[in-house]
């Protein structure tokens, strides 16, 4: 490791620099406060102060700028910088600029899950067994007040999140996480700060923590009849008149739901998943809102509450760290009480700065333990496997995933379902995995399945399997004739629920494994008419006839829509991970052989005729 240390910069690719000059580097603007533009501490004669809110979120186990698959430092397209440490350079620089006013830090949540990191130390050296977990060692350092739940904290079942809760010198917040019986919160809804500004009394600020409801259908194994999650806006209803109550000047909302009104999961849960809008909308009192879940860059958005008429900020910024969200929240006095009277906020790019030497110093062991972990060989492959043309053709490494998948879920299988054919789902997740030909690493396998979903089986009818493969054949665009035509050109089809396009980890294939499920994809054909010939052995699926078919824990639970597999019956479900289940694979088998499992069972054709595709 000692060849790589990732939190250097590029020089070609950027300067980094430090403290105030690193601020402004970052597009730090502070803006005038009323009482610098009206003389000091006092506006109208009234006392003012300024209250700025730093905020990350969507960490996703990134400390370091770098990649593991890639064994590189990260770099992307628009050149971001990932990780906390460089994040908390920006930080400690604002908070030092910032002199001796009120600042809070807080974090919107997603921080466990995401990196072989994060992985390494919730299931190969788990914090449960005695380890520190890495982002709690780099979060403890920067110094927040507090956090929200993400969803993904619950990948890993309560007993980790619990532990990794218990490392934490702050707390983790979650309104709307609650017990299933007395419906009260079971973590920390809020946590109140106060602060002496120059002028005037204490200033008293609350902060509401609230997750997704979503947690409930994608982590319904870990959290079924432990915690229920409803609605934020029904939750901050509760919350934001007690805080009033309890004397908070200003509430500001750590939320980890994004900002548009939408959901990936349907109308399978009564609350929507992104409604950081609606609680600015629909609940008065909140001032602000740290917005997390989305993934999106919001550097400043204003929401109206329909009740007060008062501006609520929104303000969220990117994830894994790309950039820091600066709120501020200018303050006067009224009748002895502080109140706001406006609110700006700006996003700084953490690509400009290096890490902070306190948090890359912390976590350096365990960062240098997990590279060894991912670059370590597994097995071999006789030959060099490709995910490139996934999407457009039935190629070995998708194959590879299909077969183990229902190798594991057909040795599990008991009773009557012992006797089912068995199908496999998988999806195109990374067009950029591939397997060399030779020696193959943790990083070659888990970079070919980049989500840390477990295996399901659930028991499928011909007639459900030809809907499922009729609603996933909606990733293609209509296309007639044969082509030629660009991968560009028949893939990603827009939706109303994509509106920029069906996502690749959308598009599912079917795949038999004791004989093949064969079938073709007319994209000649409208959505709802696609698949053509689907036989099983040879012999055309019988509508009544019964298999069973390994699903992830994410399609299981209603992720995509997906029609039947988040009703049938569960027939497998041990909480395997589907990534550690492929590295187990190769690490017993030694050999990936595509002759072992590897066959063209779907094409694409128009009107009967195969598509040709470059």
């Amino acid at each position: 490791m000692s060849s790589h240390t990732p939190d250097l910069p590029t020089p070609a690719r950027r300067t980094v620099v430090t403290g105030a000059a690193a601020l402004a580097a970052a597009g730090f603007v502070a803006a005038p406060t009323p009482a610098q533009a009206h003389g000091h501490g006092h506006h109208h004669g009234r006392p003012t102060t300024r209250l700025t809110v730093l905020g990350t979120t969507d960490l996703h186990g990134n400390v370091l700028n770098w990649d593991y698959f890639k064994n590189t430092e990260f770099d992307n397209a628009k050149h971001d910088d990932i990780g906390l440490a460089k994040a908390a350079t920006l930080i400690k620089a604002a908070r030092k600029a910032l002199g001796h006013q009120p600042v809070l830090t807080l974090d919107a949540g997603d921080t466990i899950q995401g990196t072989p990191l994060a992985y390494y130390y919730a299931r190969i050296d788990p914090i449960t067994g005695g380890a520190t977990h890495p982002m709690a060692r780099a979060m403890n350092l920067v110094g927040y007040d507090a956090a929200a739940l993400g969803n993904h904290e619950f990948n890993y079942g309560i007993d980790t999140l619990r532990t990794f809760e218990s490392q934490l010198d702050f707390p983790l917040l979650g309104a709307n996480a609650v017990d299933p019986a007395t419906k009260r919160p079971v973590f920390p809804p809020y946590v109140i700060k106060r602060y002496r500004p120059k002028h005037g009394p204490a200033l008293t600020v609350g902060v509401l923590g609230l997750t997704n409801p979503g947690i409930a259908l994608w982590d319904k194994a870990n959290v079924e009849g432990r915690m229920e999650f409803p609605g934020l806006v029904e939750q901050a209803r509760k919350f934001v008149p007690e805080l009033k109550r309890r004397g908070c000047d200003v509430v500001v909302v750590s939320a980890h739901s994004g900002a548009d009104t939408s959901s990936s999961y349907g109308d399978t849960l009564p609350y929507p998943e992104n409604a950081a809008s609606l609680v600015a909308e629909q609940v008065p009192g909140v001032d602000a809102i740290l917005v997390g879940h989305a993934h999106q860059e919001i550097a400043q958005r204003y929401v109206t509450n329909t009740t007060t008429g008062r501006q609520v900020l929104l303000c969220e910024p990117l994830y894994w760290g790309m950039r820091v969200a600066v709120m501020d929240l200018d303050l006067e006095l009224h009748r002895g009480r502080w109140r706001v009277v406006a609110s700006h906020s700006q996003t700084l790019n953490s690509n400009t700065v290096d890490g902070d030497p306190a948090v890359l110093a912390a976590v350096r062991g365990q960062h240098e333990t997990v590279v060894a972990y991912v670059n370590s060989p597994v097995g071999t492959s006789t030959t060099a496997l490709s995910a490139e043309r996934a999407v457009v053709e039935d190629v070995p490494i998708i194959d590879f995933v299909q077969y183990v998948q229902a190798d594991a879920v057909k040795a599990g299988l008991t009773g009557a379902d012992a006797a089912l054919p068995v199908l496999s789902i998988a999806a195109p997740f990374n067009r950029a995995a591939s397997f060399p030909s030779g020696q193959v690493t943790v990083r070659d396998v888990a970079g070919l399945y980049i989500y840390d979903n477990t295996l399901l089986g659930v028991r499928v009818t011909g007639a459900q399997v030809k809907d499922y493969l009729e609603y996933s054949a909606r990733y293609f665009q209509q296309v007639s004739g044969p082509g030629p035509f660009t991968m560009a050109q028949v893939t990603n089809q827009p939706t109303d629920t994509a509106p920029n396009g069906t996502p690749d980890y959308n598009f599912d294939t079917v795949a038999g494994l004791d004989a093949p499920l064969t079938y073709d994809i007319d994209i000649a054909q409208p959505v709802g008419s696609r698949i053509t010939g689907l036989a099983y052995d040879g012999v055309p699926v019988a509508p009544d006839q019964e298999f069973a078919m390994a699903v992830n824990n994410y399609r299981q639970s209603g992720g995509g829509g997906f029609p039947h597999v988040s009703t049938a019956p569960v027939v497998y479900n041990r909480q395997n991970e589907i990534r550690q289940l492929l590295i187990d694979w190769v690490t017993a088998h030694g050999t990936i052989d595509p002759a072992q499992f590897a066959s063209v069972d779907w094409r694409l054709v128009s009107g009967g005729q195969p598509v040709t595709i470059s």
